[in-house]
């Protein structure tokens, strides 16, 4: 049975299938707890509300037997770092150049989850990334990899560009050998953090992340990162960049995972000119149209603000007046860094907003002092 699994699931796509046992992981608990107590998931509070469900496979299906976990490699054909010297284009994480991966692999998961159902008559569930499921824990338990000191799964086969698929099923499958650390005395993947998001190794503060403040945080980016974001617009890949397992990775397979030619390295000028409607239709179907106009645009509007490129103040002073204080606040921040002091003062006199406007003007305040100390 679970070689006619395996099979089926390679035929859906599947780079890599393992089974483990639905009480393999009795330590994910307590590390949850721990990271959590510390504050590391910073403003995701799901996180702490499914905890207790979260831990134990048991504990969020009580007859589940076996945990099945798949991985479908995304591997980007260049390398993402190269990205980062053109400073007027928008840097996209590779994972999210194309369709919504959630979409692709719950599709597939479903086709070899009914394919066991209909075979072994035992009951299924399937989830991607979406549920109460410590995938990681799991895959490693599985035999599918390690987490790597930058806490992602990374495999001696294919490296770290896998997104991963679970099963639950309360058939009794032979589970693999659980894999090893592999990592050694290497620490790239921490070195080349532009934030500082890993204190040690194996741990990873949300609230200095890339990843996260460029999808998931909410409101104005914290001024002590905007800097070392770059020209990052949704998300970060460094850290995986990096990593020397890499070398056995290989570029994806699965079509609708392989970038979208605009998609990678778009104009800065383009994407600051995206309505609610033009970001909606550009992204549809895209990891990147859950984030949002306003939080997307804000990010656009750090990486213009980084880029030097002073052919782009027009795009930023043309967002000072938009509706989301949030894009504006961003505007004001980017026009501080491309502008010279006594035409940045001079903007500021003419735009400063209304008292009712408090965010923006702390924003242009801060811009000034900064531009004064200078």
């Amino acid at each position: 049975m679970k070689q006619a699994l395996v099979a089926r699931a390679r035929a859906e796509g599947f780079d890599v299938v393992r089974v483990t046992r639905a009480d393999a992981i009795p330590e994910a608990g307590a590390r949850l707890e721990s990271w959590l107590a510390a504050g590391h998931h910073a403003s995701m509070d799901w996180m702490a509300q499914t905890a207790d469900r979260r831990a134990s496979p048991h504990a969020l299906w009580p007859e589940v037997r076996s945990v099945i976990v798949l991985a479908m490699n995304y591997g980007p054909a260049d390398d993402p770092m190269a990205l980062l010297a053109r400073r007027s284009h928008g840097v996209i994480a590779a994972y999210a150049r194309n369709r919504d991966y959630h979409d692709i692999i719950k599709g597939k998961l479903k086709q070899v989850a009914g394919f066991l159902a209909s075979r072994a008559g035992e009951d299924v569930k399937v989830f991607v990334d979406t549920a109460p499921v410590m995938e990681k824990p799991l895959a490693q338990a599985a035999g599918l990899g390690w987490q790597g000191k930058h806490s992602v799964i990374v495999s001696r086969d294919h490296g770290g560009w896998l997104l991963l698929g679970i099963i639950f099923t309360t058939a009794d499958l032979p589970p693999d050998t659980p894999e090893r650390d592999h990592c050694g005395s290497c620490t790239r993947c921490l070195d080349i953090c532009p934030t500082g998001a890993f204190p040690a190794p194996y741990q990873l503060d949300a609230r200095r992340c890339i990843s996260y403040l460029t999808i998931e945080h909410k409101g104005a980016i914290p001024r002590a990162f905007r800097a070392a974001i770059g020209n990052r617009v949704f998300g970060c890949d460094d850290c995986l960049a990096v990593c020397p397992w890499n070398k056995f990775a290989a570029v994806a397979r699965e079509a609708k995972l392989i970038a979208c030619e605009e998609n990678v390295a778009p104009p800065l000028a383009e994407l600051a000119r995206l309505t609610d409607a033009a970001f909606r239709l550009r992204f549809a179907g895209s990891p990147v149209k859950r984030t949002g106009r306003e939080r997307f645009v804000r990010n656009v509007l750090i990486a213009i603000g980084n880029s030097g490129d002073t052919a782009l103040v027009d795009e930023a002073r043309a967002l000072i007046g938009d509706p989301s204080p949030v894009v504006r606040a961003a505007a004001v921040w980017a026009l501080a860094q491309l502008l010279p002091a006594q035409d940045f003062t001079a903007l500021a006199h003419t735009h400063h907003p209304r008292e009712s406007d408090a965010e923006v003007a702390a924003e242009w305040q801060a811009a000034l002092d900064e531009r004064g100390a200078a």
